[in-house]
């Protein structure tokens, strides 16, 4: 997967991209993230990427001129496949498992993606008319540029290259894979301030864990995020036993105890 980011800080990336599973990953091949600053794309003395805005009003906004050479000029290092380029803004659609994965079969499709961080009040609208397709968010919230919302999704992107992360388990259980939230998770000692880790993950019945970790998840999605069992596809997804334990007893599934099998 090869990833180029046009930013006006690329120091901002560097420990990112060194450290944890991006950094393993970048250093077997597995994943290129190429860091650009868009003031290598000016032509003033000055390096200007900013000026202020037609009709007025406060801030700043970004010119385009030096956005559409740095993004004509990364794509065509693409070896001639136009790249998918994204917009990172608070206007653009909400990033999600299923936009992750969208994007990451992009890649895996040989299609490399360029991620442009804007600053100050925004980018010139004729930057999107030109060389973006599309925007993502990262949540209802303003920052005061793209280059965090970058990082979560190069992160989350990495988890979905092969090998990235060592047990495909984790990625496939990951949660909202399923639509779900993920069940609770225990490791070692086995009771921690008076609280025991539950028999049935000790039990050895993988079946009996199964069930558990199934009804554990629906229970935590009714709890911390209701509004996804709104989603008929994520109902669709449900095994026998979570459907009926969402139809029949809503109300006895918040009261189980995380202990019980």
């Amino acid at each position: 997967m090869r990833v180029d980011v046009l930013t006006i800080f690329p120091e901002l990336f560097v420990p990112f991209l060194a450290a944890s599973l991006i950094g393993k990953a970048r250093e077997k091949g597995l994943l290129e993230v190429r860091v650009h600053d868009l003031r290598d794309f000016t032509e003033d003395r000055h390096r200007s990427v900013d000026d202020e805005p037609y009709g007025g009003g406060g801030g700043m906004v970004m010119t385009a001129p030096p956005w559409i050479r740095a993004v004509r000029a990364v794509s065509e290092e693409g070896g001639g496949r136009q790249p998918w380029r994204v917009l990172l803004s608070p206007q653009g659609a909400r990033l999600d498992d299923a936009k992750v994965r969208e994007l990451a079969g992009r890649a895996a499709k040989g299609e490399d993606l360029v991620l442009l961080c804007g600053r100050y009040e925004g980018v010139d609208e004729r930057v999107l008319e030109t060389v973006v397709d599309e925007e993502v968010s990262i949540g209802d919230y303003v920052l005061s540029g793209g280059e965090l919302p970058a990082m979560v999704l190069i992160e989350a992107l990495s988890r979905q290259v092969p090998g990235v992360v060592g047990f495909a388990d984790s990625v496939a259980n990951d949660s909202f894979r399923e639509g779900l939230l993920d069940h609770p998770h225990y490791t070692r000692p086995p009771v921690v301030e008076g609280l025991a880790v539950p028999e049935v993950l000790t039990s050895g019945d993988h079946a009996a864990i199964r069930r558990w970790r199934d009804r554990e998840a629906l229970r935590a999605t009714l709890e911390k995020r209701p509004d996804l069992l709104e989603r008929p596809e994520v109902i669709g997804r449900l095994t026998r036993e979570q459907r009926r334990l969402l139809e029949d007893n809503l109300e006895a599934l918040r009261g189980v105890e995380a202990g019980k099998s």
